[in-house]
């Protein structure tokens, strides 16, 4: 984050290769980099399985994954699985937005329905739409809905 000076907010998304429900917004998340970078709010996703329970989500297929969607954004590799525990981070998708001075604003899903021809509200757009009139997200949490975080047990 230390290298987006100039950034208003950030949206990290918790996400992956492997779960359906990452799969379904990929592209939804692709378009959210695409319109808000521009605008100040810089979009990290972060696989954070363990690829020894989830092969399908090691680094190298990560790699793949990025080229083959053509992804704007850096998708980054939680190693050692650190950085999902700090956020609180349960699920793939699962995203949080923090403000200009890294204080989360919003956390849970993208909008309410995995399939983007159904969605009626989109929370995460609506989130940043507040931050934007310096106002607090209503509502502040939402349930995120995917799959459970792969974690080596």
């Amino acid at each position: 984050m230390s290298d987006y000076k100039k950034a208003k907010g950030f949206i990290v998304v918790f996400t992956c290769n492997s779960c359906p429900f990452a799969v379904k917004y990929e592209d939804r998340v692709n378009e959210l980099a695409k319109k808000y970078t521009s605008q100040g709010y810089i979009l990290l996703a972060i696989n954070p399985n363990d690829p020894e329970v989830q092969p399908a989500d090691s680094y190298d297929l990560m790699k793949e994954r990025a080229a083959e969607k053509g992804f704007v954004f850096p998708y980054l590799f939680d190693e050692g699985q650190k950085v999902f525990p700090q956020y609180g981070a349960t699920k793939t998708p699962h995203v949080f937005l923090l403000d200009k001075k890294l204080v989360v604003k919003y956390i849970g899903a993208i909008d309410d329905n995995p399939d983007a021809s159904m969605v009626n509200e989109k929370y995460l757009e609506n989130a940043i739409a507040a931050l934007e009139k310096k106002m607090d997200p209503t509502p502040a949490t939402t349930k995120a809905i995917g799959c459970s975080i792969k974690v080596k047990k």
